[in-house]
């Protein structure tokens, strides 16, 4: 749900100055703490003052355009667009990560009583939950910020039709007569004549009596929306903390140490390349929770032994917690209910050798996926395990050639695989998307699914991240008690399917945990009529701004946050 704010040009009747002097309440100074109650807050302040340099900013730019601005006020499209936040930064590992407050207000923007303040949130990379209310003096105390604004292309779909994966504005169908409705901004997924199946968190579409194909996104939607699951830079706090590292080198070949990649730091790898065969660098998913973050303080610092996990739908976003709440725990649900299997590896790869490979892996339901880099001449070959994959063979050029330093990306995301080096999609000789593999379940091998290796290599790996999809619920997660894995993997099984005629669109939100959307609008009305969209999204003009300029802390009120500002993808 999004909502603009039109101001009124109707003049009272009667000005201020007047209405003061025919009041007798006025003809002496008021109490001084009469004064201060009714001065605005500076959150309104700064809210007004915000408001009037944008409006004069698009007065000048955009009024030769049909455009509209809007705010967003809910979390259903975080972390792409976010609505009222806070911005967190956790005080055990430094991590920097917002926290949903849309519980803080009303539907109209109004604050509620205290009681509804979001006093707690949990960190992405250590799952440590750190209070984050003015009451707490252990942490500091984080404000709320309204949510992104951004301008809306009303003549976009004049022009064309949309296109699926657009993020869109619309008229909400629900509400009961026009004028009244509300507007509601969420990703497009279903187009005129589809039937939408959604399953094991992924898009199927299928066109009049067509087979089912899934729904690939485009490179650059898909690098918009991966979600992070655990950036290595944050790892020495976590290491000095007593948690085990998550990227762990695996033994050589007949347990020799030579070739062994090995760090000073827990952030840089690095390796001779003298083992023989391949010397890999894996990924263990080894998460903390709140009782074990709880049995440490106890324990006087030393932290319980951790078991592999599955990476499930974890969104940091969604784990607010108001101080109404019984605890400030987490709730089992914004922890991830879903197993996700299609990831992506971001890193830096200092190649020092004049000649052989480096070998990437994701793996998904007992399946490997491969991207082999012949550094001495830069071709990239993908491969999947298996011999019914023996014909899947994609080449590829790239850059990687001799020793030179490189920014990696490989994802395996909607039954595809990608290669970016240095930022740019690397163009194989064949398609790199592949027949659904049936591997929707997760195996063993999915508590390590992620490695890197050299073949003969001397390489140095820095920045590693490990990011995964969106998954798309099925339902709206009614069940009663979440917590029985049972439950948990039936839930995965479930699927639900739409379908459209003409005129008639699907919408999903990249939140998918927190989106009220076309799932859960009723059997009669899950669609969005033509007439009711407004337009699309097409640029986050205005985060909230910052009290200080980053990096150098200078105090500058309303410095831009430049970084988030861009084209909505």
């Amino acid at each position: 749900m999004i909502k603009n704010r039109p101001t009124s040009t109707k003049s009272p009747s009667t000005s201020p100055a007047a209405a003061r002097r025919s009041d007798k309440r006025y003809e002496t100074a008021p109490p001084a703490d009469v004064i201060s109650r009714h001065l605005p807050s500076s959150a309104a302040i700064r809210e007004t003052i915000e408001s009037i340099v944008i409006a004069f900013v698009l007065a000048l730019l955009f009024r030769t355009f049909e455009a509209e601005a809007f705010v967003i006020p809910t979390g259903s499209m975080a972390p792409t667009l976010m609505g009222r936040h806070k911005d967190v930064v956790c005080p055990k590992c430094g991590c920097p990560y917002p926290v949903n407050a849309h519980m803080e207000v009303d539907d109209a923007g109004n604050l509620k009583d205290s009681s509804n303040q979001v006093v707690a949130g949990t960190c992405p990379m250590c799952r440590y939950t750190a209070a984050l209310g003015s009451d707490n003096p252990q942490h500091q105390s984080y404000p709320s910020y309204n949510g992104d604004r951004i301008l809306v292309s009303k003549f976009a779909y004049e022009l064309a039709d949309p296109r699926r994966f657009d993020v869109i504005v619309f008229k909400f169908p629900g509400d009961a007569t026009t004028d009244a409705r509300t507007n509601f901004i969420k990703r497009l997924v279903g187009l005129p004549g589809d039937t939408v199946w959604i399953q094991h968190g992924d898009l199927w579409i299928r066109r009049g009596q067509e087979p089912f194909q899934i729904a690939r996104k485009p490179p650059e939607k898909l690098l918009a929306m991966l979600q992070p699951v655990f950036d290595n830079d944050y790892m020495p706090r976590i290491a000095e903390m007593g948690w085990p590292a998550r990227w762990q080198p695996e033994p050589t070949a007949h347990g020799s140490t030579a070739g062994a990649w090995s760090s000073d730091d827990h952030v840089t790898f690095h390796t001779d390349g003298t083992a023989a065969g391949e010397s890999w660098l894996r990924y263990h998913h080894l998460v903390p929770d709140f009782q074990q973050w709880r049995e440490m303080r106890q324990q006087g610092g030393r932290p319980p032994e951790l078991a592999p996990q599955l990476i499930r739908d974890f969104t940091a976003y969604d784990t607010g917690r108001s101080r109404r709440e019984e605890t400030v725990a987490p709730d089992i649900r914004s922890l991830g209910l879903y197993w996700v299997g299609d990831l992506a590896l971001r890193c830096t790869a200092e190649v020092e050798s004049e000649k052989g490979d480096l070998l990437f892996e994701l793996r998904k339901g007992g399946r490997q996926f491969h991207c082999r880099i012949d550094v001495a001449t830069g071709q990239a070959a993908l491969s999947i395990s298996g011999r019914d994959m023996r014909q899947f063979q994609p080449t590829a050029a790239t850059s990687v050639r001799g020793p030179s330093r490189h920014e990696i990306r490989f994802s395996n995301c909607d039954d595809e695989l990608r290669l970016w080096v240095d930022g740019r999609v690397v163009q194989f000789d064949a398609s790199t998307a592949y027949r659904d593999l049936g591997n929707h379940l997760p195996e063993a091998s999915d508590l390590s699914p992620v490695g890197v290796a050299s073949v003969g290599v001397k390489t140095r790996l820095s920045h590693l991240a490990l990011l995964r999809d969106i998954y798309y619920i099925a339902d709206d997660m009614s069940y009663p008690d979440l917590r029985d894995a049972a439950v948990r993997n039936q839930l995965e099984r479930r699927d639900a399917m739409y379908s459209l005629k003409a005129n008639q669109f699907f919408v999903l939100g990249d939140n998918s945990a927190w989106s009220k959307d076309g799932r859960l609008w009723g059997a009669d009305n899950y669609w969005v009529p033509r007439e009711l969209l407004i337009g699309k999204a097409l640029f986050l003009y205005w985060p909230h701004s910052w009290d200080k300029v980053p990096y150098v802390n200078l105090p500058f009120p309303m410095f831009p946050n430049f970084a988030r500002m861009g084209f909505v993808r």
